[in-house]
């Protein structure tokens, strides 16, 4: 199992996002772009519910971005 590090920058950012319920633009792999919120996150995936607040489970090997909407 691997050891959730929430010492880490990008845990810590990722966190803040998801207290504030900051609305965020996710870039995947796949060329695809997500809007929406962070619900949560794990070692191996981040939960974001889209604007139709359907929730999805992203694998974080397939994120190349995610940035605050302004």
């Amino acid at each position: 199992m691997t050891e959730f590090d929430t010492g880490l920058p990008s845990v810590r950012q990722v966190q803040k996002y998801i207290k504030e319920q900051q609305k965020i633009v996710i870039q995947l792999t796949t060329q695809e772009t997500i809007t929406g919120q962070v619900l949560w996150q794990d070692p191996q995936c981040i939960c974001v519910s889209d604007q139709s607040e359907q929730s999805l489970l992203i694998w974080r090997q397939a994120l190349i971005y995610i940035k605050p909407v302004p």
